[in-house]
């Protein structure tokens, strides 16, 4: 009789069984930390937050050199322009370069892992007969992988952040409408495009547990969610499939869209640049009539 079996099985004469404990640790809360405990101390995972935590540092290294010649920039780089006045758009900049590809792989490492790795090792069949049920044991690998994600993410951004204050000015952030906004607020934005990025990856990372449980080699799990991420990234950029572009797995896209379109523009500058251009372009209409 197993362990599980063990704990599970009530004894003898239910009734005059004694109550749980009220500090006792519910069994998905265990199977939960267990999972996490297995994520945050493997090795490969422990080495990819190291690799996610160094490049921000090189980034801002790299942009700091090439901050006193690069003055004369286009309206394209208005990230890297911004940066040289606030040290909070690294963060910004960091975590748009790395959504194409280093965090994707981050999510596709731990979540082709989560059940393909199980069953390449022979352990999955000890955890299915735990008597915790195949929906909560996914459920609990989801959530894990949803929280090395947010870890993921909050990794970047704390390291672009501290690298831009330690390297460029700290201040009230201006944004790309030309407004500026106090430097609490900036941060509030920061942390917004944090969490939303988190729910991009943990997006991709639901892909990944999908494809998973398909396969008993991780390595092709892994290989699946990058060909798909990298796939749905070169798709969303050519015009011809716009039908599908609200339904690619693109976070990267998704995620510039939503971070330059609103985040990072004031609503009522944009709205006076739009009332702007419109009298502009009525007192020019005027101009011409007769």
């Amino acid at each position: 009789m197993s362990t599980a079996e063990a704990t599970a099985a009530p004894p003898a004469g239910g009734a005059d069984q004694p109550a749980r404990s009220p500090g006792a640790v519910p069994a998905w809360l265990r199977l939960l930390r267990s999972e996490l405990r297995l994520v945050f101390r493997r090795l490969r995972n422990l080495a990819l937050l190291a690799v996610l935590a160094a490049l921000p540092v090189l980034l801002g290294i790299a942009l700091r050199l090439a901050a006193p010649r690069g003055g004369d920039g286009d309206a394209g780089s208005s990230f890297i322009s911004q940066l040289a006045g606030n040290g909070v758009f690294l963060a910004f900049i960091a975590i748009t370069l790395m959504i194409a590809l280093v965090l994707p792989l981050a999510i596709a490492v731990v979540s082709g892992d989560s059940v393909a790795g199980e069953a390449g090792l022979g352990t999955l069949r000890y955890l299915l007969t735990v008597p915790a049920g195949r929906t909560r044991l996914l459920a609990t690998k989801y959530v894990a992988i949803v929280v090395f994600g947010l870890s993921a993410c909050c990794v970047v951004v704390a390291a672009a952040l501290a690298t831009g204050a330690a390297l460029f000015p700290v201040g009230p952030v201006t944004l790309l409408s030309g407004n500026t906004v106090p430097l609490g607020q900036g941060l509030l934005r920061v942390l917004f495009v944090t969490l939303y990025v988190a729910g991009a990856m943990a997006a991709l990372g639901a892909i990944g547990l999908a494809v998973s449980t398909f396969t008993e080699h991780p390595i092709g799990a892994i290989a699946t969610v990058l060909v798909l991420a990298v796939v749905s990234e070169i798709a969303d950029n050519i015009p011809q499939f716009a039908v599908v572009h609200p339904y690619l797995p693109s976070p990267r896209a998704a995620v510039v869209r939503r971070v330059r379109g609103r985040l990072l523009r004031d609503r009522l500058g944009a709205l006076h640049q739009h009332r702007r251009h419109r009298l502009i372009a009525d007192g020019c209409g005027s101009a011409q009539q007769p």
